[in-house]
């Protein structure tokens, strides 16, 4: 594919002007509506930043709040400020969603194998799977997000913004 430039179109670009509102209040070119944007000493090709535009959140930081264990505490502190752009918000319920149900399940599963006189041996096998299903998962959400890839699981995003975008958004 071959780019075509304008000019070898008999198109001529110029620059465009700067456009003020006329005293009436309807748009259009106002006093310095005819001169050329060079002329008024005013760099028009930097454009201004927008105030109060919310930054990109860079990926290291939304990396962080996936880390297994480490990253329920980032992400409950996301939530509980509620600053953030709706992916970080999305990523901090599945983070501290995953951490919860991992820690409850581990817990019975512990608390089962103790007080079981019949299979302890198969609860702390199924315990250990639950535990490398966490972090395994946890690793392929990372893997996901430096991707640029969605960041959802099925059954668990939307538990996550069901129960938690309730309570802590």
């Amino acid at each position: 594919m071959s780019l075509i430039h304008p000019s070898s179109l008999g198109v001529r670009l110029t620059p465009m002007k700067n456009f003020e509102p006329k005293e009436n209040g309807e748009r259009g070119a106002g006093e310095q509506g005819s001169r050329e944007a060079g002329e008024q000493g005013e760099n028009n090709n930097v454009p201004s930043p927008m105030p109060n535009a919310p930054s990109p959140m860079p990926k290291t930081q939304l990396l962080l709040h996936l880390v297994p264990i480490v990253g329920f505490f980032p992400s409950l502190w996301t939530l509980y400020r509620g600053q953030g752009n709706r992916e970080q918000l999305a990523i901090s319920r599945l983070s501290i969603t995953l951490a919860i149900t991992w820690l409850l399940s581990y817990l019975l599963l512990a608390t089962g194998a103790a007080t079981s006189d019949f299979f302890p041996l198969r609860l702390f096998i199924l315990n250990s799977f639950l535990t490398s299903g966490y972090f395994l998962v946890s690793i392929w959400l990372i893997l996901r997000l430096m991707q640029g890839k969605s960041s959802r699981l099925p059954g668990f995003s939307n538990l996550a913004e069901r129960v938690l975008g309730k309570y802590l958004s």
